[in-house]
């Protein structure tokens, strides 16, 4: 054994290195590894996916705060939007809640009819945005234990090797014992990017479903006062005053010339 040690290491190859671990290890190994890299690949897809989806909001966000209250209708300002926008979403159920509330047979407050629309509307979003953090959820919660189980097979391998060859010599242990401690650090190296990304994206998540909710409100608040309430950062350079232009040479601020003051 220690030979054939020495002539692997004189080849530049690692007797106890990953492909030497899964060998040693088997069927078992394998596929315990094959889970752990799919849990990783799909990490780093949602990972991926979920930040591109989270910056186009965003990107509508700057866009609803920059053109849409500009416009003289929800409807202009939703055509201002892209077609597939989250907010321009909310605007046109808003409409469409508008609209149907006049074909209702029973009488529904119309505040509450728009409200619980707006909401549906908004959680839908947020539904879609929450797509596929459960599954980073998952891999940060049980790959250590995928990796555990690698671990488990690997020991048990050792001590089968101990009794079978009735000596423990590092020759005997070194193999299933690299094999378990590999699975181990594979386990923590899919876990914690996982949970990682999970606090991430949530984070940001929550960010834009309060600019959602902001959103929502300022278009109840305008479809119920008849377009009379808009967002103060729409009004805001229209009702901030004009700075006061510097007097003329000879005239006083009011208007009327200065007297010379004459010395007796």
């Amino acid at each position: 054994m220690t030979i054939e040690l020495l002539m692997a290491a004189a080849a530049g190859e690692n007797p106890y290195g990953l492909k030497a671990a899964l060998e040693e290890g088997g069927p078992i190994a394998i596929g315990t590894f094959a889970v752990l890299v799919i849990m990783s690949v799909g990490t780093f897809y949602i990972l991926f996916t979920k930040f591109m989806q989270q910056q186009k909001i965003i990107k509508q966000g700057n866009a609803v705060r920059a053109a849409f209250w500009n416009a003289g209708t929800l409807k202009g300002g939703a055509d201002k939007l892209d077609k597939k926008s989250a907010y321009r979403a909310i605007v046109e159920d808003a409409l469409v809640a508008q609209e149907q509330h006049g074909k209702l047979t029973d009488p529904v407050d119309q505040h509450e009819w728009m409200h619980g629309s707006l909401e549906r509307s908004k959680t839908s979003i947020g539904n879609r945005l929450g797509e596929g953090l459960a599954f980073l959820a998952t891999v940060g919660s049980t790959a250590p234990f995928v990796g555990l189980f690698g671990t488990v097979v690997g020991i048990y391998r050792a001590l089968v090797k101990i009794g079978a060859s009735g000596q423990a010599d590092i020759s005997t242990v070194a193999g299933p014992v690299g094999e378990a401690l590999i699975m181990t650090a594979v386990g923590l190296i899919v876990a914690v990017p996982a949970v990682l990304a999970y606090n991430w994206l949530i984070r940001r998540n929550k960010g834009i479903m309060e600019d959602l909710s902001a959103f929502t409100t300022d278009v109840h608040g305008y479809l119920m006062s008849g377009g009379k309430v808009k967002p103060v950062m729409a009004t805001a350079a229209a009702t901030k005053p004009a700075p006061a232009a510097a007097p003329k040479p000879g005239v006083q601020a009011g208007g009327a010339p200065v007297k010379p003051t004459v010395r007796k």
